[in-house]
């Protein structure tokens, strides 16, 4: 999806993008590039859940914490991509605390109609919209296009001028 798509896809940032009075440093550009070229080849953010297999969903989880932590710590202080890092880290431990502390979704998660199916599916959900939206941002404020798979987490436009827009 090409920068431009993914910049129609928000409905509003703090901050102007590519404005006069603000550039982003070349090295948060070149880690929300790096961020965002390692997630597009993550599945457990767009494959379609019944595709999954738990374990495998939570051993990427966990490989895309542990880079988020070592992009944070080359950031240092705080920063609008320092904050999404977190907020991103942040759903990796709740998804991990819902599905990876319980084993019994680990292994009943992938049978349909199974209540471990339920919390397992909730829980990659909330995941997947939560990448979704940081997502958005970073494309947007860094300039990046966001290819493959991983746009089609990325929120729906939202035409603000249509009344029933957002409703089912």
């Amino acid at each position: 999806m090409r920068f431009k798509e993914v910049l129609a896809r928000l409905t509003g940032l703090s901050s102007p993008v590519f404005g006069v009075s603000w550039n982003p440093p070349e090295s948060h550009v070149q880690v929300a590039q790096r961020v965002v070229a390692f997630l597009e080849d993550r599945r457990v953010l767009f494959v379609p859940s019944e595709m999954e297999v738990p374990d495998h969903c939570v051993q990427s989880v966990l490989e895309i914490r542990r880079l988020l932590t070592t992009e944070l710590q080359s950031l240092g202080g705080s920063t609008e991509l320092a904050d999404s890092l977190r907020a991103l880290r942040a759903a990796c431990r709740k998804f991990m605390n819902t599905v990876g502390a319980r084993p019994e979704i680990i292994v009943f998660g992938a049978h349909r109609g199974h209540w471990a199916s339920w919390e397992f599916n909730g829980a990659l959900g909330e995941l997947r919209g939560v990448f979704g939206i940081h997502v958005a941002r970073l494309a947007a404020a860094y300039g990046l296009n966001v290819d493959g798979d991983l746009a089609t987490i990325l929120p729906d436009i939202v035409d603000q001028d249509d009344p029933e827009a957002g409703e089912p």
